[in-house]
């Protein structure tokens, strides 16, 4: 596996490099995020052309890529004709001086090393063309088909709510945003544990846990919902919100007063 992740650890770093061009180009670095998702697709389509492929590697391939093309066209949907980010903004100011290597060390190489460790099971398969379908294949398709939909369907009435409220301030509240209040995080989460229970047969891949780990404790801890929840600090709506919504694991909402 190894000489096949040093060849895909020098094209994330040309293409990371890449992206930081852009940025300065545009002047905004949430850039970053629309390039999320196509670079896993760049892995996929160097593994496909440089690597026997197997009936496993071959879904994976399929799965990764209509993910990371959704979210891409969903990010850039989002973010056209707007103001940069306001993650990436605070940062830009709070880096002063120093925005300019920081920005290509902290946004593009560290999320470049991210996507790395997440697409690793991935790359494990692509070198594995023996691989077959089982039942852990289906089970893990079930698992990624289901987080799928919570991250299209949530993202998608996300965009229509925010089109139309009326006030800035008002809260998502209905759709599966009823039920958690980050049902797109969970569904990311559920997809990238679904890839993972997919490689379980493949010999030496438990290792590979590390991929749905990381991407579930930087949602969970770091850039994700902490970073979402505290730009609502002090609004009431969101705090009665809170009380009764699951933060992440779609759930019946409580009842007032409980």
């Amino acid at each position: 596996m190894w000489p096949v992740f040093i060849q895909a650890t020098a094209l994330i770093f040309v293409y990371a490099t890449c992206w930081y061009a852009i940025a300065l180009f545009k002047k905004r670095n949430d850039v970053a995020d629309i390039a999320w998702g196509p670079g896993y697709i760049l892995i996929c389509i160097f593994l496909l052309v440089t690597q026997s492929w197997s009936p496993m590697s071959l879904l994976l391939y399929i799965l990764v890529s209509l993910w990371g093309v959704r979210l891409a066209i969903h990010i850039y949907s989002r973010n056209k004709n707007k103001t940069e980010d306001f993650r990436y903004r605070q940062w830009r100011e709070a880096w002063g001086r120093h925005f300019y290597w920081r920005s290509y060390v902290q946004v593009f190489l560290l999320q470049g090393f991210i996507l790395l460790i997440i697409i690793s099971p991935v790359i494990f398969a692509a070198v594995k063309p023996e691989t077959v379908w089982n039942g852990f294949t289906i089970a893990g398709l079930c698992c990624w088909i289901t987080g799928f939909y919570f991250q299209a369907v949530g993202d998608h009435q996300l965009s229509v709510f925010v089109k139309q409220r009326k006030n800035k301030g008002d809260i998502m509240q209905t759709g599966l945003w009823k039920f958690s209040r980050h049902p797109n995080y969970f569904g990311e989460l559920m997809m990238w544990w679904g890839i993972f229970i997919i490689c379980i047969p493949i010999p030496g891949s438990l290792f590979f846990i590390v991929s749905p780990l990381t991407i579930t404790g930087l949602l969970l801890f770091v850039s994700g919902i902490p970073m979402l929840e505290k730009k609502y600090a002090g609004n009431d709506m969101f705090r009665d919100y809170k009380k009764r919504t699951s933060v992440l694991i779609p759930m019946p909402p409580k009842k007032a007063g409980k």
